[in-house]
């Protein structure tokens, strides 16, 4: 491979720029001062200030830096009342050099309370005229990034106009993924050089410039990767370059390692602009040059114009792309609506049409998982297999969506759904964990070109087995990739967010509905209960009493709100110990109990009797809704009982002849024995009466008139006797 068709080397989002053993110093076609403030006396200088300046670094070390002439020291003077400088701007200065005057440009940047750092690049002995035909140019370009209706074109755009602009011998547009791994999406570069379009770029390769740096200068330039870094002179101790913060410093130098690697891969010249989305860095204009090339400030200003315009052409694009996604999530809620205006089943909506769930997002399959049921359509996992991955993303972050293309690699327990759900694009539908929406996409296998350094993967193994990264494998070659689906792009990402956002308004709407209802329900439920003439108690799982009918009142002498727990209930009865085991048995046993209590005496009365129901209502989960206690008062029943076996002893004790009583004629004796069978008959079917408090006096009643009716036969008796007598002595 010859050195022109070597893969260039790309920036990195995630690893720092600035190797442990890089010199701290500055690019060697410009210079830097360190100024003291507030004297703005020059500190210290880089190494090449007398070859670019014309003076000696000892004749300008401790000198005032009016010295260079008096529009640096009035840049420096209208500083020196800012406390930062966070964004340098450039501007062109007429300075005052040792072989004549220069000009230059400049960018001036506080790197402690009392210093400054001052850059001077482009330095020219005159000034140069604006090219007029710049301006107008710029206006040609913005107008076709303007025209183009996708990413793809507007990259082509891009690395075509900025080749044009720059005149490097190639320019590509890197996009990259979550990973951070860019994609070189498009490419303009000369004849002869090696086609990298669509080519990878892992985020292991060797970095010029890590991401979060430039997302914050927005440029880089590399002039020249075959000169040294120009180092700070003097390097005394407590003014040396390692305490100098070059983060925003456009002349800032790279690390050796990385102008050895541009050097062996035949690139001197190197340019980046950074394409940004939502204060993220989407991406970066890349530009590579086989020579030493420096771009003039003009041309820095357009490039990074025309940066600017891309990247907000592509959040346009992006959201775009989320309005689209909008109209047909609003025809979806349409259909949603409408059912559940009509038999309330949205589920049954969102999956009677399958193409309009899954075309949209190029999903091969989708299930939903509500209420603990999954519902499916195409091509998914087992149901095993979704709860196992639902579990799953429940500790994960799925707010607003989770993506990933390659499960298996992302949580390698769950690479069993590989086959119909390699790649998954989940949402949230409602506001608990455990109910989801997700797409799935079978596994693509395909193959990666990667342009540098090894593939992640191998990257990870050469880490582990302690060998060089960048050179675990050669430069441009090809990765078959297994258990992977085609990456979930941004727009399907926008509908799938728009859908979830969808369904989760709707499904917060009809359970507020359902509330509404369920208080509604509820309410007129607990008026009803509590109204009931029946002592009724109702309590959750941990025996706190939820519902107590207004009857209890009356039963245990007092309100039933005193009354919060069925340990305060326990405490209402005679035998307290023996209800409060019951009461707890019933909690952890979950079996119903039936029993006769009788309540704590008060006013010197004895304590009234109860029968006591107590019924456990087990769960849907195998655990416990609750416990319902009914008591019913055995007052009058007990005393039902009494009358009855009193009066059943009357009978007895009165069909016993005595010694006072005198003998019974037959036809008496069959009169009084009619009349205590009667009194038998008569308690039998009062007994069995339903009305429970209308017995005891009934039987009272026949009491006393059986026994009246006895007392009348016995006078009968007598007086039949006496007349007899009296016939006899007569």
């Amino acid at each position: 491979m010859s050195p022109t068709d070597r893969p260039p080397v790309g920036i990195t989002r995630n690893r720092p720029d600035r190797d442990a053993t890089a010199p701290i110093g500055l690019q060697a076609h410009g210079v830097g001062f360190v100024v003291t403030d507030p004297g703005l006396t020059i500190e210290q200088v880089t190494a090449p200030v007398a070859d670019l300046i014309g003076w000696d670094a000892s004749a300008l070390i401790g000198v005032s830096i009016e010295r260079l002439g008096p529009e640096l020291l009035a840049a420096l003077r209208a500083m020196q009342s800012e406390a930062s400088v966070v964004a340098p701007h450039p501007t062109r200065v007429r300075l005052i050099g040792g072989r004549g005057p220069l000009v230059a440009t400049m960018q001036v940047h506080r790197i402690a309370p009392n210093r400054f750092l001052v850059e001077l690049d482009d330095l020219q002995r005159r000034t140069i005229p604006a090219r007029d035909d710049l301006t107008t140019r710029l206006s040609t370009i913005v107008g076709r990034l303007g025209s183009a209706n996708s990413l793809p074109a507007l990259a082509e755009i891009v690395s075509e106009e900025i080749r044009g602009l720059t005149g490097y011998d190639r320019v590509g547009v890197h996009r990259f993924d979550e990973a951070g791994h860019a994609e070189v999406i498009a490419e303009s570069r000369r004849r002869g050089l090696t086609n990298y379009r669509h080519r990878r770029f892992p985020a292991t390769a060797v970095p010029i410039i890590d991401g979060e740096r430039l997302l914050r200068r927005k440029l880089f330039l590399l002039g020249d990767a075959s000169q040294a870094p120009a180092s700070f002179v003097p390097a005394h101790e407590g003014t040396t370059a390692p305490s100098i913060d070059l983060t925003m410093v456009g002349l800032a130098a790279v690390p050796d390692a990385v102008r050895a690697r541009l050097r062996s891969e035949g690139i001197l010249a190197t340019f980046e602009a950074a394409l940004t989305h939502e204060g993220r860095l989407w991406g970066v204009i890349s530009c590579q040059h086989h020579a030493a090339r420096h771009l003039p400030f003009d041309v820095r200003a357009a490039c990074e114009l025309i940066a600017e315009v891309v990247s907000t052409r592509i959040s346009a694009l992006e959201h775009y792309a989320e309005a689209q996604a909008e109209v047909l999530v609003r025809r979806l809620e349409h259909r949603l609506i409408e059912a559940t205006g009509g038999d309330g089943d949205w589920r049954r909506a969102l999956f009677e049409a399958p193409r309009q769930l899954l075309q949209p997002l190029g999903a091969t399959g989708a299930a939903l998982l509500f209420d603990g049921e999954i519902t499916s359509t195409g091509e998914v996992p087992a149901h095993g297999d979704l709860r196992a991955l639902f579990s799953w993303l429940d500790t994960q972050e799925v707010d607003p969506v989770f993506a990933t293309a390659s499960i298996a690699k992302l949580h390698p327990p769950l690479a069993g759904l590989t086959r119909t759900a390699a790649g998954v694009l989940a949402v949230r539908v409602g506001g608990v964990r455990g109910e989801y929406l997700a797409w799935f996409r079978r596994e693509q296998l395909r193959d990666v070109t990667w342009g540098a350094g090894p593939a992640p993967d191998r990257a990870k193994r050469a880490v582990a087995a302690g060998t060089d990264v960048t050179a675990a494998a050669p430069a441009g070659w090809n990765e078959l990739v297994r258990d992977t689906a085609l990456t979930w792009k941004m727009r399907e990402c926008a509908i799938a967010k728009a859908i979830g956002a969808s369904l989760a308004d709707m499904v917060l709407q009809l359970r507020a509905v359902r509330i509404l209802i369920a208080e509604n329900q509820l309410t007129a439920m607990r008026r009803a209960i509590e109204a009931s003439d029946d002592p009724v108690v109702i309590a959750d799982d941990r025996g706190q009493i939820l519902v107590a009918t207004r009857a209890l009142d009356w039963l245990i002498g007092g309100p039933h709100r005193t009354i919060e727990t069925l340990t305060d209930l326990a405490a209402c009865f005679d035998d307290v110990p023996r209800t409060q085991a019951m009461l707890q048995q019933l909690l952890t046993d979950r079996r119903p109990w039936r029993g006769e209590l009788r309540l704590m005496a008060r006013g010197g009365e004895p304590g009234t009797p109860v029968a006591l129901r107590a019924d456990p209502i087990p769960g849907f989960d195998g655990g416990l809704f609750g416990v319902i206690l009914m008591l019913t008062d055995l007052t009058q029943r007990h005393a039902a009982e009494e009358a009855r076996e009193r009066l059943q002893r009357t009978i007895l004790s009165s069909q016993r002849p005595t010694d006072e009583a005198l003998p019974l004629t037959p036809s008496v004796q069959a009169l009084v024995s009619a009349i205590w069978a009667n009194a038998g008959v008569a308690v039998s079917e009062i007994a069995d009466s339903a009305d429970v408090g209308s017995i005891a006096p009934l039987l009272h009643e026949v009491e006393s008139a059986t026994q009246h009716a006895v007392h009348l036969s016995a006078l009968l008796a007598r007086l039949t006797h006496a007349e007899d007598e009296e016939s006899r002595l007569a």
